[in-house]
């Protein structure tokens, strides 16, 4: 790793009214993964854009291999050997494999007609070298699960013969396995020497691929260090520039007795395999595990919104029987979901409106609904979260995503709901929004509100939870109390690398 292939020295990028990158520095050595981080607004995906040429900026330069490049285009990027991978897959699903891997570059024969056997022959070896030669040419694109498509990505990338390849967000929606699978892929790609910038927030994937990371902030480069040089609390300290305590302050309280249970829940999928939890009153209790390990399965079965195979639920004591979400909500369940755009929302609506669309029984039990009375309850959300809206009558589909999720948590608040199942709740916000929903969970908590918290994030979970589950291929595979957290740990099990009270 001694040979830098890109170097990009004071790059600066202006959008109306924003620095966007402000005299940034970056490296590439050949055959590193270098990781890219920073909140929401940082300036990561900005400087993965001017490296790739989609993006030209106002200042600075970069070199390729010492020799000084100028990229006004993604297809100069890729003509100077810079390829990307991105989050949001750009194949085309009702062609073929081969046809989508060489989309708009097909070899031709002699009388210049497309050339099926030599396109399906050098997709095929591209396949081989991913270790991927299981994934039939022939198929289309639409037939391949998540991971497989992804593999055509890569392959789709390596065959511009890069010399750097950039992936964006890459595992945001693997499974466990697919995840690991990719993870080969990239160790191979490494030992190939080519040169990988990855994007990414989820700190537990960090030490398993990376070997340099450099933090943006603010459009500015706050640092750049060894994999092992820097801990996650450090890490998160240099993002957003305040130490990990500042930012999940918990306060102590004095709460306590059972408000949720579940025992040995099973779902008709497969994906949620006897799982037994415990949640008490007053307590953030986090849940752990990497994209696919049954989570979000897991709380859509005790909202009940999918019905579970095997297993019972019990509120307060008393066990759930004609479990549907309209059940829970009359026990006082609420639940935060994770794409709060399509499930949390009617973003067509007014903020007003969302943010009593579960509490309209409650507020008006005569079924006559008072509209001065539903705005003034609104405008009262509306100042206590500080949602930024110039009125509640605005439209969700014009918040910010901060704003988004903080009517999504007042829609709950206003139906007065003791237990909230949030998952991911800070998903697409920025820093200071984070910050006050952090706030908000630790006030929820004191007023004797429980909360099930299920978080991608580690420096989240280990701040935020007062216990934490951890999950595994759809098992609880360890649980642990605040004074026992740790990052590594708790990234083992996740990994199934350790073992515990509840078996690896």
């Amino acid at each position: 790793m001694s040979e830098t292939i890109l170097t990009a020295n004071g790059i600066t990028k202006l959008f109306p009214g924003v620095t966007a990158l402000d005299n940034v520095d970056f490296d590439l050595k050949k055959g590193e993964v270098h990781i890219l981080v920073g909140e929401n607004g940082a300036g990561k995906s900005t400087l993965a854009k001017v490296l790739l040429g989609a993006y030209i900026p106002e200042g600075g330069e970069i070199k390729l291999e010492g020799q000084p490049v100028s990229l006004k285009s993604a297809k100069d990027g890729l003509a100077h050997g810079i390829a990307a991978v991105y989050q949001e897959f750009t194949l085309v699903p009702y062609l073929n494999v081969s046809q989508n891997i060489f989309l708009n570059r097909e070899p031709k024969n002699k009388v210049g007609l497309v050339d099926h056997k030599k396109m399906e022959k050098d997709a095929a070896e591209l396949l081989k070298s991913l270790n991927c030669d299981y994934i039939d040419v022939k198929a289309y694109v639409k037939t391949l699960s998540v991971a497989e498509q992804q593999m055509v990505e890569i392959a789709k990338a390596l065959s511009f013969k890069p010399k750097i390849l950039v992936f964006d967000e890459p595992t945001a929606t693997l499974s466990e396995r697919e995840v690991e699978s990719l993870f080969e892929r990239i160790h191979k790609l490494k030992k190939d020497g080519i040169g990988i910038i990855y994007v990414s927030h989820r700190m537990q994937e960090f030490h398993y691929i990376g070997d340099r990371i450099t933090v943006l902030r603010d459009g500015k480069k706050i640092g750049t260090v060894g994999i092992n040089e820097v801990s996650d609390s450090g890490l998160v300290s240099m993002m957003v520039g305040r130490d990990i305590s500042q930012v999940f302050k918990r306060t102590p309280n004095q709460y306590k007795g059972e408000v949720l249970r579940t025992e040995g829940l099973c779902d008709k999928a497969g994906r949620v395999k006897d799982i037994s939890i415990v949640l008490n009153k007053g307590e953030i209790v986090g849940l752990a595990g990497l994209v696919g390990a049954g989570r979000t399965e897991f709380a859509r079965l005790i909202f009940g919104i999918d019905s579970a195979s095997k297993g019972k639920i019990y509120v307060n004591g008393e066990e759930i029987h004609s479990h549907s979400p309209v059940t829970v909500v009359k026990k006082g369940l609420g639940m935060v979901c994770e794409d709060r755009k399509r499930h949390g929302l009617a973003l067509k609506d007014s903020v007003a409106w969302n943010i009593m669309a579960v509490s309209l029984k409650k507020h008006f039990p005569k079924h006559i609904i008072s509209q001065k009375k539903m705005i003034k309850i609104a405008e009262e959300y509306k100042e206590k979260l500080r949602i930024a809206t110039p009125d509640v009558y605005r439209e969700c589909r014009f918040l910010s995503g901060g704003n988004q999720q903080k009517v999504v948590l007042a829609k709950w608040l206003s139906a007065d709901a003791d237990i909230l199942i949030f998952d991911e709740p800070t998903r697409g916000i920025d820093v200071g929004a984070k910050m006050e929903i952090y706030a908000l969970m630790d006030e929820l908590t004191q007023q004797g509100k429980s909360i099930l918290m299920i978080s991608s994030e580690m420096p989240e979970i280990l701040g935020m939870s007062d216990r934490i589950y951890v999950m595994r291929e759809g098992r609880i595979v360890n649980e642990c109390a605040r004074s026992e957290f740790s990052a590594d740990d708790i990234g083992a099990y996740m990994l199934g690398i350790g073992g515990g009270k509840h078996g690896a």
